[in-house]
């Protein structure tokens, strides 16, 4: 199935990202939200990051014009209609997910791809809200998406080969290297790294060590590139309670219970880097 028009619900971290990606790549995008205020800081990001790889060398003014002019803006999901391939970048939330994915099924055409980039909520639940469920699948890019390599590649029971193949081949051709992940909650990626978070987290409330050294353990001795603390303030608090409440719900195991602290600071509204503060300041 060839893809040249790709849409992308949600303009914020992830969906900027996606849509910077699938430009680059030279398809015709669609990035859309709920404000213009949000599609407009999605292509700013977008046109600061571009303006970046240029001031470096990595990419020549008229490139960058060229990858901007492939974005259309959009506030509407109807505007999805003449995708051929849509990939949700929304919020982890369950109920805002079943929303737009039965908007889409009502609002693209038959054949199109419905893809969603949840880090944790099964496939096979989100596509039971479209009467396409061989065209949804599950695409989880990694944050952020410009830099990272990885897709985790997740079909849910009535994903059809044809979808999977195809979103396979996207994945490649967005020069990343796609990994299967079978549908349980957290897919590979999350089902790892979200308890390996939270057990960092269930340190600093324990007084085990302060967040300087529980990071720094991490980093040198076990070679991560950043520590867990300082990931979580990337990916965000409130995604990763939304994660561990998700996978403690679909496993029922009480090792996936999200620590008290992680929930007090989303409670305050501290959630990382764009709150400015989480478990550290920024």
């Amino acid at each position: 199935m060839e893809i040249k028009t790709f849409g992308v619900i949600g303009a914020g971290q992830m969906g900027n990202g996606i849509s910077q990606v699938a430009a680059m790549n030279g398809l015709q995008v669609i990035m859309n939200d709920i404000s213009r205020e949000f599609v407009d800081r999605g292509v700013n990001t977008i046109e600061k990051i571009l303006s970046r790889s240029v001031d470096r060398g990595k990419l020549d003014a008229e490139e960058k014009e060229a990858i901007l002019g492939r974005i259309q803006t959009s506030t509407d999901i109807k505007d999805m209609a003449d995708a051929d391939f849509v990939v949700e970048a929304a919020t982890e939330n369950e109920s805002l997910k079943f929303g737009i994915f039965k908007n889409l099924d009502k609002t693209c055409k038959p054949g199109a791809i419905l893809a969603t980039n949840t880090s944790s909520i099964p496939i096979g639940r989100i596509a039971a809200q479209t009467g396409r469920p061989d065209k949804v699948i599950g695409m989880h890019f990694m944050n952020p998406v410009p830099v990272m390599k990885l897709v985790e590649v997740i079909r849910g029971l009535a994903t059809s080969d044809e979808t999977f193949n195809t979103t396979w081949a996207l994945s490649e051709q967005f020069g990343k290297t796609p990994a299967e992940a079978s549908d349980y909650p957290g897919f590979i990626a999350n089902r790892i790294l979200l308890p390996m978070i939270n057990e960092a987290v269930y340190c600093l409330y324990h007084g085990v060590g302060t967040r300087e050294s529980v990071d720094t353990v991490m980093k040198l001795g076990m070679n991560h590139p950043m520590g867990p603390l300082a990931l979580a303030d990337l990916i965000g608090l409130d995604t990763c309670l939304a994660i561990m409440e998700t996978l403690y719900e679909g496993f029922k195991d009480s090792k996936y219970r999200p620590c008290p602290l992680l929930r007090k600071y989303v409670e305050a509204g501290w959630l990382g880097k764009k709150t400015g503060r989480g478990f550290y300041e920024y």
